[in-house]
């Protein structure tokens, strides 16, 4: 089992780049996506990029948020769970399609984008595939290290 990192997070070795993904995760908070939301697709977009520190994290921001113990285990079953609004369902298959471009020709498929258009304006919509984007870019940065979970706490 994996204790320490490769090395530090890009992130921490670069300072602007640490600012820089900072700046857009808050260029995308208040932009008509609820918070609560906006830290389901992280938990979302990490379990399925194998990302356990920011599975870790992001669990852990969603209990300080007020989100219940059935959701945040429910997340990467949420198309059978009960749990998750139709707006929250349409946020997560976004997450899912932008995260796995690589498995379909048509990566969002326009059932996909237009379910989310229908529950997000153009703003928030944009927020979201930031957001999306961003926690992608975190992923990427934290298996590439291979940084252990608890390294950081949320």
């Amino acid at each position: 089992m994996q204790t320490q990192a490769r090395m530090n997070n890009p992130a921490l070795i670069h300072a602007d780049t640490m600012k820089a993904l900072w700046a857009l995760k808050a260029s995308t908070e208040n932009k008509g996506v609820p918070a609560r939301t906006l830290i389901l697709i992280e938990l979302r977009a990490s379990q399925i990029n194998g990302c356990s520190v920011c599975v870790d994290m992001h669990a852990r921001e969603g209990k300080k948020a007020g989100e219940s113990d059935e959701r945040l285990f429910a997340v990467s079953a949420w198309r059978e769970a009960p749990y998750f609004n139709e707006a929250e369902r349409a946020a997560l298959a976004l997450t899912e399609a932008l995260t796995r471009i690589s498995d379909r020709p048509d990566a969002v498929s326009d059932e996909i984008w237009n379910e989310a258009a229908r529950h997000y304006d153009e703003a928030s919509l944009a927020a979201l595939v930031v957001s999306i984007a961003n926690i992608n870019v975190w992923n990427r940065l934290n298996v590439a290290v291979k940084q252990p979970v608890g390294a950081w706490k949320a």
